[in-house]
Order: C-alpha cells, then sequence, then structure tokens
C-alpha cells in the first residue's frame, strides 16, 4: 500500500503517545433550568481547548465506544480571515509545531503543517471510535488527495467506504473567472471494514410512494417492483409458476424470491398482476413503512446535492438574530450523514463525536435527530476563543427554542456540561498533586481494565472495583506516603481471585504478596501513559 512522506512525519507518527493527559474540569451544567454550577450528570459535553489534548483526555471513559465521529477540519485554503480560521497557521497551532517538529518546521510547506497537524489527530480519533463505527471528514481539493493516504495508512484501504461529492452552493460566485467550484468532499471511513450502508429516504424519494392500500394507515403509500429478474443464475428453486385468476404464470428466467416467500405475499395482497398483450407482468408492493410504521431506508449515492452552505448561514443567523460565523455547515447535511445505517445497525442511543467544533452544528444535528425519541450523545471539542460565546450559545438555545414569529423554531430540550482542560496527571515523573484524587482513580482503572470507571459505593475508599476476578486498590493521599502494610491489608474485605495494590512503599517482600495473590505497584513509577 503505498504511503505519504512529508516533513516532520517522522515527529508527529507517534506524537498522539507523547500528549500530555489531561483531567476534564467541569464548569458548569446547563438544562430546562437554565446555567448553573451543580452537576446535572449529562453524557452531552462541550470541551474548551486544543483538541489533541482533548482527545487524549477523553481516552479513560471512551476509547472504543464513539458510534460516530464528523470532523470539520482547516481545509487549508490559506484563508485566515475567519472567525474558524481555514489556515493552519493559527498561534496555536504554530507554537504546537514549533515544539514538536522542531528545526525541521521552518521547512515546512502549508501542506505538511497539515498534514503534521491532522495525523496524530487522527490517531486519537481512530483509538475512540467503536468497532462498528465510522468518521466522517469533510474537505476540498486542497487537501483530499493527502488526506485519503494518511486515512488509507491511519485506517487501513480496507475501512475506506466512500468518497461523497458533496454540492455546497447554489452555482458559481459573480466573479468566477475559470470552472465554477461548487462541491466538496465527505470521505468516510469505518474503523472496521462493512458490508452494506443505508440512509434516510430523500423528500423526492418519499413523495414516489404515492399508491395506497388498506396497509396505507400503518406502512404509508407504495410504488411496485418487478419480482421477475431479468438474469439467470443456477438457482432452480426459484424457477416455479404462480397463479392468478386461474393463469398459470411462469417468469421468463427466474423470480427473485423463493416460492413460499412469493406465495405468501400473495395471500398477503402485496403482489399486483398486469397482462398486456398476453404478457404477464408480476410485481411487488414496496411500502415506505414496515409492519410497525418504520421508515424505509434506501442506498445512498456519491454524489449529494445540498443542502447549501447558504443554508448554514441562514440558520446561524436565526439562532443569533445575526452573523456570528462564516460558513457553517448546514444542520441538514449533518442530519442526513449521523442518520446513515452501516450493517444494519441503526442506533439511536450512539456517542456522536465532533473535535473541531465550531458552530455546534453537529450538537444541533444530534438534538433534532433525538426528536425521534432517541437517547444519542454528542461530545464537541473546540479550541477557539469562541468555544462558549458561540458554540456553547448556539447549543443553548437550541435545547431552549430560538428565532420569533414565522421563524420560530421550537427547542429540542435536552442538557450538556462545559468542560476546560485541566491540570496534566503528571509532571515529569511525577503524580500532579494539584488532581483530584477520584480524577486519578478513574485513570488508574481504565490503564489497567480499558472500562469505563464506576466509583464503588461504602466500603474500603481505596477501593477501585473488580474485573475479570482481579480487585483494585489505589492506595494514594496527596499529602503523606502510603505503604502497603498488614494494617492496610487488615482493611481489604472483598474477596477475588487476584488483587492489584498501587502504594508509595511496600513493607511486605514480593515473596509474601505472590503467596496472597497480591501484586504490589508503585506510585508513580508503575502508573502506564496513555
Amino acid at each position: 500500500m503505498p504511503t505519504l512522506e512529508w516533513i516532520g512525519k517522522s515527529k508527529v507518527i507517534n506524537h498522539h503517545q507523547d500528549v500530555p493527559f489531561r483531567v476534564l474540569e467541569r464548569k458548569y451544567s446547563f438544562d430546562e433550568n437554565g446555567q448553573h454550577n451543580e452537576d446535572n450528570g449529562s453524557e452531552n459535553m462541550i470541551i474548551r481547548g486544543d483538541n489533541l489534548e482533548a482527545l487524549k483526555a477523553l481516552l479513560p471513559r471512551y476509547e472504543g465506544r464513539v458510534k460516530c465521529i464528523y470532523i470539520d477540519p482547516p481545509y487549508n485554503t490559506g484563508n485566515e480571515g475567519w472567525v474558524y480560521n481555514d489556515n493552519v497557521n493559527d498561534p496555536k497551532i504554530n507554537r504546537w509545531l514549533g515544539e514538536v517538529v522542531g528545526k525541521e518546521g521552518e521547512d515546512l510547506t502549508r501542506h505538511d503543517k497539515w498534514l503534521c497537524m491532522m495525523y496524530p489527530r487522527l490517531k486519537l480519533l481512530q483509538k475512540l471510535l467503536a468497532d462498528d463505527g465510522v468518521i466522517f471528514i469533510s474537505i476540498d481539493d486542497n487537501e483530499i488527495k493527502y488526506l485519503r493516504l494518511i486515512l488509507d495508512e491511519i485506517f487501513g484501504a480496507n475501512c475506506f467506504v466512500h468518497e461523497i461529492i458533496w454540492k455546497n452552493k447554489y452555482g458559481p460566485g459573480a466573479f468566477t473567472r475559470g470552472v465554477g467550484n461548487v462541491h466538496e468532499y465527505i470521505v468516510c471511513y469505518s474503523k472496521q471494514p462493512l458490508l452494506s450502508v443505508a440512509a434516510p429516504l430523500s423528500e423526492e424519494e418519499i413523495k414516489k410512494y404515492k399508491m395506497k392500500d388498506d396497509k396505507f394507515e400503518v406502512r404509508g403509500g407504495f410504488i411496485t417492483q418487478p419480482l421477475a429478474t431479468r438474469s439467470k443464475d443456477d438457482r432452480p428453486n426459484l424457477v416455479y409458476p404462480v397463479y392468478h385468476n386461474g393463469v398459470e404464470i411462469y417468469p421468463d428466467k427466474q423470480w427473485i424470491w423463493e416460492k413460499s416467500r412469493l406465495y405468501q405475499a400473495i395471500e398477503n395482497d402485496e403482489v399486483v398482476f398486469s397482462e398486456n398483450s398476453g404478457k404477464w407482468s408480476v410485481r411487488f408492493k414496496q411500502y415506505l413503512k414496515d409492519e410497525n410504521g418504520v421508515m424505509r431506508l434506501g442506498k445512498p449515492i456519491s454524489i449529494l446535492t445540498g443542502p447549501y452552505n447558504q443554508d448554514g448561514t441562514k440558520e446561524i443567523e436565526t439562532i443569533f438574530g445575526k452573523k456570528v460565523f462564516n460558513n457553517p455547515k448546514p444542520k441538514e447535511l449533518i442530519k442526513y450523514l449521523l442518520s446513515f445505517v452501516f450493517d444494519g445497525k441503526d442506533d439511536k442511543d450512539g456517542i456522536y463525536l465532533d473535535s473541531f467544533g465550531g458552530s455546534g452544528t453537529t450538537a444541533h444535528a444530534v438534538l433534532d435527530l433525538n426528536r425521534d425519541g432517541g437517547n444519542r450523545k454528542f461530545i464537541l471539542v473546540e479550541m477557539g476563543d469562541y468555544a462558549d460565546s458561540i458554540t456553547a450559545e448556539r447549543v443553548k438555545r437550541v435545547i431552549r427554542g430560538y428565532g420569533e414569529g414565522k421563524n420560530a423554531v421550537e427547542g429540542t430540550g435536552g442538557n450538556f456540561s462545559f468542560y476546560d482542560l485541566g491540570e496534566p496527571l503528571l509532571v515529569g515523573d511525577c503524580l500532579n498533586e494539584a488532581v483530584a484524587p477520584e480524577k486519578i482513580r478513574e485513570y488508574i482503572w481504565f490503564m489497567e481494565t480499558k472500562q469505563p470507571y464506576a466509583p464503588p459505593s461504602g466500603g474500603n475508599p481505596y477501593y477501585l472495583g473488580q474485573h475479570n476476578n482481579t480487585g483494585y486498590y489505589f492506595y494514594y493521599e496527596p499529602q503523606r506516603v502510603t505503604v502497603l502494610d498488614y494494617t492496610f491489608l487488615a482493611t481489604i474485605t472483598e474477596k477475588t481471585s487476584g488483587t492489584i495494590i498501587y502504594a508509595d512503599r511496600s513493607s511486605i517482600t514480593e515473596d509474601k504478596l505472590a503467596q496472597m495473590g497480591i501484586v504490589f505497584k508503585k506510585i508513580p513509577r508503575d502508573i502506564s501513559r496513555l
């Protein structure tokens, strides 16, 4: 498989491992009661800070759990005048490049810079994605060819799903002199190879289901599809007669269904017969909805016309009453992508992540989708100064409702919590005593078990929990040295086949501990690094 080389690649290819782990500090929560300091327990998150560090901070809770990722990274067009900087010359990015790439950074082209910025972020996004998850990335001609190559490298070429061409504007601008550029790309990769992709029907497709029968109230209208196929393979069980008004009808080649299924459809009045000049046509009714009233899905195609960037601009102006963000993605575009069904799994309770949060369109789309009764969760990360004033503020207005008069939009309901990146867990080789012990406990548990942390209730205050019949203890106090001794062992009441205990020191020999099925791990020496 061809791979892409660029200046600085050697410095960033494993940089995601060197990113310091920072804890997330909740600043406030928002729900039907407005904004408040009390934790509302919301699983929806908006994080303010460098998305590289934020993605690392999410790993203990969310590695392998995210259903769908949508990102709209800088396109690297050279336009630095947006609220959302479209170039890689953001001071924060440049400072990071100087620290990570070093002297080589002086020779970087803008494409080199973009690739250095994207590669470690994509590595962490791949880690966060669930085994059945997918990632969508919006991009244009400036970086599409490079993006595809690094995605093949990180996700695997066999996990490429498709590249959608999205017509993003009505037509070329008035001052266009050459070929009018009216499209972008949406690239999709999966965590593991996929077998099938489906998507909601468009309004135009829905309108085709015009015919009605006595099932209309539940199943909606229907169209008819041929039951005879034009091709024939070696399946004699698909060649048999059907009967209508005493007439025996055979297919020219073969039916698409086996006999019992077709006969049952005839009995259910779901087959339409018609005759023309002695030639019979046999077609089945394809309903808009299934027997439970659930709308059928269609097949997405590689060219998507609209919704347009202008729609996204109008949307944000309606929400804020003025223009506060340039060229936000339209909500309906993101809703459409998040509604895709892969391998027949329609997850309405999944986690949806956008690490280039921008104006908050992805959160808006998730909340809107939840009007169907789902419980989808969103995580947004935004490093811009507007993370609270625009990104989070938009989500607040969507939850409460926005607009006036005929433009008024009913609130979706819902909630979220707003976070800042906090202290690093480790400073050099030492635990950072400024970090709350519970945050450290969560990290230790994840590194040992790769499971999300659920604090046990009661019992030993240093007990983390049990996993695979092993009990875990984190005997830590910021202001004093902890010693694993017989006095501490006397406090252990949980029954497990094995025990792992973290402490500053141990006064019991390794042989003695081994006899008791105990493994001692020294703080901070034996704390694994993400």
